[in-house]
C-alpha cells in the first residue's frame, strides 16, 4: 500500500472515529428514563460571574435509578446550580434542600420515548454525514494522488479500502443507535 493511500485511510479513520465519539457524546445527553450523572454534562453554572461546567463546582451522583444528587463544594453555589439546571432546559426540576440539590428523574411517556428515539436517529444521521464527508475527502485525496502519479491499481485498492472502512463505521453507527433505542424504549 502506498504512502498516499495509507495517509488517506488514516485521516478517514480519525475523522470517522471522531464522528462515532461525537455521536456517543450526544446520545449520552438524551436521557432514557434512568438517572445518570452524564445527563448534567451540558449544564453551565454561574460561578462568580463565569459560566462553569457543573462538574467543576460540584459532585454529581445517582443514589438510585430515578434520582440525581448534586453536592456543591460551596453551599453558596446551590442556587446557581439549580438555576443552571433549569436554564439547560433538560426537563428536570431541581430541589434545593439547603445541603444538596436533588433531582427526581420522571418516568418517560410513550410519546416522549418516541421523540427521544427520533432525536437519537437524527444524531445518527449527523454521524453518517460526517462519515460520508470523511470518505469523500479520502477518495478525493486518492484521485488527486493518482493524477500526481499514483498507479491506478493502488488507487483502486485504496478506494476499496476506504469503502470498507466507511461500511464498518456505518455499521458501528447502527449498533450504537440500536443500543440507545433499546435503552430509550425499555420501560
Amino acid at each position: 500500500m502506498s504512502d498516499e493511500v495509507k495517509m488517506a485511510l488514516d485521516e478517514a479513520t480519525d475523522a470517522m472515529n471522531k464522528a462515532i465519539d461525537h455521536l456517543e457524546f450526544e446520545l449520552n445527553k438524551i436521557r432514557a428514563g434512568k438517572a445518570s450523572p452524564s445527563m448534567l454534562d451540558s449544564v453551565k453554572v454561574d460561578y462568580y460571574g463565569v459560566p462553569t461546567p457543573l462538574k467543576n463546582v460540584a459532585n454529581v451522583n445517582t443514589p438510585d435509578a430515578r434520582t440525581i444528587t448534586v453536592q456543591a463544594w460551596e453551599k453558596s453555589m446551590l442556587e446557581p446550580i439549580c438555576k443552571g439546571i433549569l436554564e439547560a432546559n433538560l426537563g428536570l426540576n431541581p430541589q434545593n434542600n439547603g445541603e444538596i440539590v436533588i433531582i427526581s428523574v420522571p418516568m418517560l411517556t410513550e410519546e416522549r420515548r418516541k421523540d427521544l428515539s427520533k432525536r437519537a436517529h437524527a444524531e445518527g444521521e449527523h454521524a453518517r454525514v460526517s462519515i460520508r464527508t470523511a470518505r469523500k475527502e479520502a477518495l478525493d485525496f486518492i484521485k488527486q494522488s493518482q493524477k500526481d502519479g499514483l498507479p491506478e491499481d493502488e488507487a483502486k485498492g485504496g478506494e476499496t479500502k476506504v469503502q470498507e472502512l466507511t461500511d464498518k463505521f456505518n455499521k458501528k453507527v447502527e449498533e450504537v443507535l440500536a443500543a440507545k433505542d433499546k435503552d430509550i424504549m425499555t420501560i
